[in-house]
């Protein structure tokens, strides 16, 4: 695959640049770039989409530590089955959304539909708030979930679509932070719990507050200038351009809207598309690489983190929860530096690569690292830790000779394990697929992966418990270690890099 020179200059030829870029060889997608002072601002506009990517998060997080004292409250202590639908239910409300978001994406704008989501949201944490009865609960987080998969579908890709080239993996990796920003403040906002055990329903209920303000702050923000320019609203997306990029970058983003316009001027795909000889191959991969982010076993290993830590000595839940979120945030800050620096790809490949070789290279690569710099040093513990990381949790279960120190390295493992997929399979997907679609499948194609993360997510944890009781926890781990055996092979030979290319250049050169 081509690679991609870019020049950038206020009044610079798109059809020179496209010429270098064509000349570029995959190896050489180094940025060569005149710096032009601009007047536009994409920085607020992501941090607004990234409220929605907060709610996630905090969603996801917030039923952990309220489960104990909302079974008490709503009477379903000895009920382990409606239990299982509180925490599930989210789930099967959030594959609803994340094919509603990216129908809602296409037909009435990316901004108009983050401003709808706010009903799904702010009706399913009411509900779950004023819930005196488990039906009351379960339809609360259904709809909870509705909103937060429509927020899973068009977070990154509105994000995507209004980043600068250069940057684009920098702010599309701010998505994932924030979802783990999100799970942590879960955390602390269950901390009165101990002594207030009615705190649970506060705890639903104050996730209104960012869900008005990202409808708020979405009926200030920019349109997607790439939607407005393929519903023919010209001057809109002109406008649109000089908000996020400035009146300097309006010329030439258009011209590559133009470009893309002329080799791609057909209508907006309809579902069935997606599953046609000319896009199932890309849309596949999106299918795919959510799939082996989840059989990789990351759900698993989180949930089964206050039980290893506890064999460790660390008795607190708090503590154990806050020591697996904290690596999940300091992975994904990593990553906002790492994206664009070393690509979508091989972020990829050595996350999954870790997470199985962690045991045979530790010592080595360990004392590497410090005669390194920092970045080479993130990428490295990303390589070392992700399967690497499940062979050790598996060890740990099975090998005799480890009992001394099975809670040590259990521990160990747990933390390299989500710190390594927080470098690379976590923030990727989601980052890489709006970058790889086209733009007239774009909307649809995210929404369907997404539907896929969704319904996985909801299988592993419905069987997940089912399945270790059967073949036993060291098994299920060596299995997800073969899972990040086979991700490695699937990203080398399917994942093309997007690096340093705008989204037309990616389109042009996957038609």
């Amino acid at each position: 695959m081509a690679g991609s020179v870019s020049v950038q200059s206020v009044n610079g030829s798109s059809a020179k640049n496209r010429s270098l870029r064509a000349q570029a060889s995959e190896g050489d997608l180094e940025t060569a770039k005149i710096q032009v002072k601009s007047s536009g601002n994409v920085y607020p506009y992501v941090g607004i989409a990234c409220l929605g990517a907060f709610l996630f998060g905090y969603h996801l997080g917030v039923v952990n530590g309220a489960l104990e004292y909302l079974s008490k409250d709503l009477g379903i202590t000895e009920n382990t089955v409606l239990q299982g639908w509180v925490v599930s239910a989210l789930l099967a409300g959030a594959t609803i959304g994340s094919f509603t978001g990216g129908l809602l994406a296409d037909k009435i704008g990316r901004t108009k539909t983050f401003m709808l989501d706010v009903i799904p949201l702010a009706a399913g944490v009411f509900l779950s708030g004023i819930a005196k009865s488990v039906e009351t609960m379960i339809l609360g987080r259904v709809l909870t979930g509705v909103g937060i998969g429509i927020s899973s579908a068009i977070v990154p890709l509105y994000i995507s679509e209004i980043s600068p080239t250069e940057i684009r993996g920098t702010l599309g990796s701010v998505n994932q932070l924030s979802i783990c920003i999100g799970i942590l403040a879960a955390l602390v906002a269950g901390l009165p719990l101990a002594g207030n055990p009615l705190w649970w329903r506060t705890m639903f209920t104050i996730a209104l507050v960012p869900s008005v303000l990202l409808a708020v702050g979405m009926a200030f923000s920019p349109e997607s200038p790439r939607w407005l320019y393929q519903q023919g609203r010209i001057a809109e997306a002109e406008v649109s351009i000089k908000r996020l990029f400035g009146k300097e970058r309006v010329a030439e983003v258009m011209g590559d809207l133009d470009a893309a316009g002329r080799d791609s001027s057909e209508p907006e795909a309809g579902w069935l598309d997606l599953f046609s000889n000319r896009y199932r191959k890309v849309v596949s991969v999106g299918a795919a690489l959510f799939l082996f982010q989840q059989f990789a076993g990351i759900n698993a290993v989180v949930y089964y983190s206050t039980s290893v830590f506890r064999t460790a000595g660390i008795k607190s839940d708090v503590a154990a929860s806050a020591l697996v979120g904290v690596a999940n945030v300091i992975g994904s800050t990593v990553a906002i530096s790492l994206m664009d620096k070393q690509g979508r790809k091989s972020l990829l490949i050595t996350s999954f690569a870790g997470m199985r070789n962690y045991c045979r290279h530790y010592s080595y690569k360990f004392v590497a690292f410090w005669s390194r710099n920092v970045l080479h040093l993130c990428v490295s513990v990303s390589l070392l830790s992700k399967g690497a990381s499940m062979l050790l949790l598996s060890l740990t279960f099975s090998w005799k000779a480890l009992t001394p120190y099975s809670g040590t390295l259990a521990v160990l493992g747990t933390v390299l394990y989500v710190l390594s997929f927080s470098l690379g399979a976590g923030p990727v997907p989601a980052l890489l697929l709006p970058e790889i679609f086209a733009s007239r499948i774009r909307a649809k194609a995210m929404a369907l992966s997404l539907g896929t993360h969704w319904i996985s997510n909801f299988v592993i944890g419905l069987y997940f418990l089912s399945i270790v009781n059967r073949f036993g926890l060291s098994t299920v781990y060596l299995g997800f270690g073969s899972v990040c055996i086979l991700a490695i092979m699937y990203v080398s030979g399917n994942v093309v890099e997007t690096k340093g290319r705008s989204l037309e250049e990616i389109e042009l050169a996957l038609a």
